[in-house]
């Protein structure tokens, strides 16, 4: 160590009582906000709060259920598919039934996932086995190119340690 140098800054204290963030949401632009939340009930969230124009179009809609919220605001502009530079983890059950409820609902089989090609939407991709998650992970893209992973939460014995 260098007798000369300062020492690092104590750590900040921790916020307590309000002043701390207790939760977080997703808020994505999309082009129709209806379509979108019709998309998202497919997931099985529920719509909860929604902010109408005076001529009943919605613009904002809260969609949740136990836990799994996300907010749609129409977007201000075009919207770029390519360009979605995030990316909602979701965690389910059995993604093996929720894609076959997907593709039921009319979603496109966009096969295994490969990144080549074009950017699709309104697809659900084949279901993957990664590393991180052995129990199955889907890849979903939404009406407007968001891109959702669906975690398993049902892993293998021993997949995860105790």
């Amino acid at each position: 160590m260098n007798p000369s140098a300062a020492p690092p800054p104590p750590p900040p204290a921790p916020l307590a009582g309000d002043r701390s963030v207790t939760g977080a949401v997703a808020m994505l632009h999309v082009r129709d906000v209806e379509a979108s939340a019709r998309f998202y009930q497919l997931l099985g969230l529920e719509r909860q709060n929604q902010v109408t124009l005076p001529d009943g179009t919605p613009v904002w809609q809260w969609m949740g259920r136990r836990g799994a919220n996300v907010m749609l605001s129409r977007a201000s502009g075009p919207i770029d598919a390519a360009n979605q530079a995030a990316l909602l983890y979701l965690y389910a059950p059995d993604v093996h039934a929720l894609r076959a409820h997907l593709l039921a609902a009319g979603l496109r089989d966009g096969g295994p996932f490969t990144g080549a090609g074009p950017l699709t939407t309104s697809t659900v991709f084949a279901v993957s086995h990664p590393h991180h998650m052995p129990g199955g992970e889907l890849r979903i893209h939404d009406p407007d190119g968001w891109c959702l992973l669906v975690g398993s939460t049902r892993q293998p014995i021993g997949a995860w340690p105790e």
